[in-house]
């Protein structure tokens, strides 16, 4: 016989109604929702749903699509062919370069050098390794190489200008006014009016060359060249094998001195064979060989016509 449980108050039933009420109207969020919220709050957290997800997702697919190697060739083939269809396009062709302010010689060196199959890309050209090439050339002071419209290749040459020459026991060789070496001198009538530079050192002293080439002037075709001594001071080479011995210091103003005895008493017609300047207090006449047995022969002959009387 089973026991019958005595039915709920009327206020106890009204209790638990209220009790579950108030539950449903709770607005607390779980345990597990808060932690949710709070962690959405975190900045690095939403950066990486918003940008991290998303891309490790396509680094994912693209290694997966990129780990066949048919794909990857044909992948590289489609850039290649896009990059082609844009560098070859006719504004991107040069079709041809011009030299301007160069010689016909370093014109031609330079397009020996840089040897370029036209008509080439544009972007197959580096400018600045161009511009290197050329003004690594010993007749070229410097340089400009830019493109022009029209697909042109411009090369603009400031050429250094040859200021003397330099004979050595190689040859004969051209020099800039600052004494920088140019390149051979097939023949000394190509450059009659340049002085002819001798012995070690010449090179390094073209400047001071110059100038004593410019007091040197009244002795007109006379003048052969300077030679350079010990490396610290000039000879002046005359014709008939005469020469003006320079001091090291004020060269310039001790060529004067004898240019100015010359036109005074012409003493370079004679027949001498140095005119040493190194002492200024002390300027020294060597004769020749000739000329001294002559003076002697002289001064015999008046002893014994002194002695007769």
């Amino acid at each position: 016989m089973q026991q019958m449980s005595a039915p709920p108050v009327r206020g106890q039933t009204a209790r638990v109604v209220n009790r579950s009420k108030k539950r449903k109207s709770d607005p607390a969020p779980s345990r597990w929702s808060y932690r949710f919220q709070r962690l959405m709050l975190t900045p690095l957290f939403r950066f990486s749903l918003r940008v991290g997800i998303p891309f490790a997702l396509t680094c994912s697919l693209g290694f997966v699509y990129l780990s066949d190697e048919g794909r990857r060739t044909e992948l590289q083939d489609v850039v290649a062919q896009m990059r082609a269809n844009i560098e070859e396009r006719p504004e991107f062709m040069v079709q041809l370069m011009e030299i301007e302010g160069a010689s016909e010689e370093v014109a031609t060196a330079i397009h020996e050098i840089v040897s370029i199959t036209f008509p080439i890309s544009s972007f197959d050209l580096s400018l600045p390794l161009i511009q290197k090439t050329v003004a690594d050339l010993n007749p070229v002071r410097s340089a400009d190489v830019r493109l022009q419209p029209g697909g042109v290749l411009e090369v603009v040459v400031d050429e250094r200008t040859v200021g003397a020459l330099w004979r050595t026991h190689d040859g004969l060789f051209r020099l800039d006014e600052e004494g920088v070496y140019i390149g051979l001198a097939l023949e000394r009538n190509d450059f009659p009016h340049l002085p002819v530079l001798a012995g070690d050192g010449a090179d390094e002293a073209v400047p001071e060359a110059r100038n004593l080439m410019k007091v040197a002037a009244p002795l007109g075709t006379r003048l052969k060249g300077l030679v350079r001594m010990g490396e610290r001071r000039w000879d002046v080479v005359l014709d008939r094998g005469q020469r003006i011995m320079l001091p090291e210091q004020e060269p310039a103003r001790a060529l004067e001195r004898v240019i100015a005895l010359n036109q005074v008493q012409d003493v370079l017609e004679r027949d001498l064979a140095r005119v040493d300047m190194r002492l200024a207090h002390r300027p020294t006449i060597r004769m020749n060989e000739n000329a001294v047995k002559e003076l002697w022969r002289i001064k015999t002959t008046a002893v014994e016509a002194s002695g007769n009387e």
